[in-house]
C-alpha cells in the first residue's frame, strides 16, 4: 500500500515537472519571438552604414558597434524638438484628462441627479462609434476654430476618454457608501470627499490610467499627422515618419533605427517601473465587490 502511494506521488511530481518544463520552454520561445524585433532594432542602430549595406545576408551580431547613428539622428533632423513637443503634449493632455475623468467618474458613481442612468448609457454607447468618424468630426471642428498647427488643436480632442471614465467609475463604486454618508454628516463637501477619500483609495487605478494615457499620447500618430503640417508641431511619431520620407531614413536605415530606439526608451522604462501598478489598477478597476 505504501509502495503504491509512493509510486503515485512520484508520478504526480514527474508530471508536474514535465508540465512546468514545457511551460517554461513555450514561454521562452514566445519571449524570443516577442523580443527579437527589439533586439534587431537595437542591433541595427549600432551598425555602421557601410557594414549594414554590405550585408547581403543579415547578421545577428556586429563586431564593430558605433554610436554615430544616434548622433546623426539628433543632428540631421529636429529629433530634440519632436521630443519637446511630445513631452508638452503628453503632460498637458494627461493632466487635463485626469481632472476631467475624475470629476465625471465621481459624478456618475456618487452624485444623484435626474437622468444619470441615461447619461451613463449614452457615454457607453459612444464607445461603439468608430474612431474614424470621431476623427473626421474633430478635424472639422478644430479647423473651423482655426486651431490647426497649434498645441491646443492637438490637445483638445484627447482630454477625455469614455473607457477611462468607465474604469474609474467602477473603481469609485467599490468604495463603501457608508464613507460618503459619514462624510456628508460631518459636513464634508463633495470636492473635499473626492480629494481626501476617493482619490487616495483609488490611487492605483489613477496611476494606471495616467500611465496608459502617457503611452497613448507618446504613440499618437493619426491625429497629430492630420491636424499639423508644420514641422514645429510634429510629435516623435510624426518626426520618425518625416525622417523616413525626407530621404535620410530611407537611405540610412541604421540612423533611422537609432532614432526609433531613442523614442522607444522612455516608454520601455516607464512600463518596467510601473508594470505592477498597471496590472493592479486594471484588476481593481474591473472587479466589483
Amino acid at each position: 500500500m505504501d509502495n503504491s502511494l509512493h509510486q503515485n506521488t512520484e508520478k504526480i511530481k514527474t508530471r508536474q515537472k514535465v508540465r512546468t518544463t514545457l511551460t517554461y520552454i513555450l514561454l521562452g520561445i514566445w519571449a524570443v519571438v516577442v523580443l527579437f524585433p527589439f533586439y534587431w532594432m537595437v542591433l541595427t542602430s549600432v551598425k555602421t552604414y557601410a557594414s549594414y549595406n554590405g550585408e547581403y545576408i543579415p547578421k545577428l551580431y556586429t563586431t564593430s558597434p558605433t554610436f554615430q547613428n544616434y548622433i546623426d539622428a539628433f543632428t540631421t533632423v529636429s529629433l530634440g524638438r519632436y521630443f519637446f513637443n511630445t513631452f508638452v503634449f503628453t503632460v498637458v493632455t494627461t493632466a487635463i484628462m485626469l481632472i476631467v475623468i475624475t470629476l465625471a467618474a465621481f459624478a456618475l458613481s456618487r452624485l444623484d441627479f435626474k437622468g444619470k442612468s441615461l447619461v451613463f448609457t449614452i457615454f457607453l454607447s459612444l464607445m461603439m462609434i468608430p474612431n474614424e468618424l470621431v476623427i473626421i468630426t474633430n478635424f472639422v471642428t478644430i479647423t473651423d476654430w482655426g486651431l490647426r498647427n497649434t498645441f491646443l488643436g492637438l490637445i483638445l480632442p484627447s482630454v477625455t476618454s469614455v473607457f477611462y471614465i468607465y474604469l474609474l467609475k467602477e473603481n469609485f463604486e467599490q468604495v463603501p457608501d457608508e464613507l460618503y454618508k459619514a462624510a456628508k454628516v460631518d459636513g464634508t463637501s463633495d470636492f473635499k470627499y473626492l480629494t481626501r477619500v476617493m482619490i487616495p483609495i483609488c490611487r492605483p487605478t489613477l496611476i494606471t490610467v495616467c500611465i496608459l494615457k502617457v503611452i497613448e499620447c507618446w504613440n499618437a500618430y493619426v491625429w497629430p499627422r492630420l491636424i499639423t503640417d508644420d514641422e514645429a508641431y510634429f510629435l516623435v511619431s510624426n518626426g520618425i515618419q518625416e525622417i523616413r520620407e525626407n530621404g535620410f531614413g530611407r537611405e540610412n536605415i541604421p540612423a533611422m533605427m537609432a532614432a526609433v530606439v531613442v523614442i522607444s526608451i522612455p516608454l520601455i522604462v516607464l512600463f518596467l517601473i510601473f508594470h505592477k501598478k498597471i496590472m493592479e489598477g486594471v484588476s481593481r478597476g474591473g472587479t466589483k465587490g
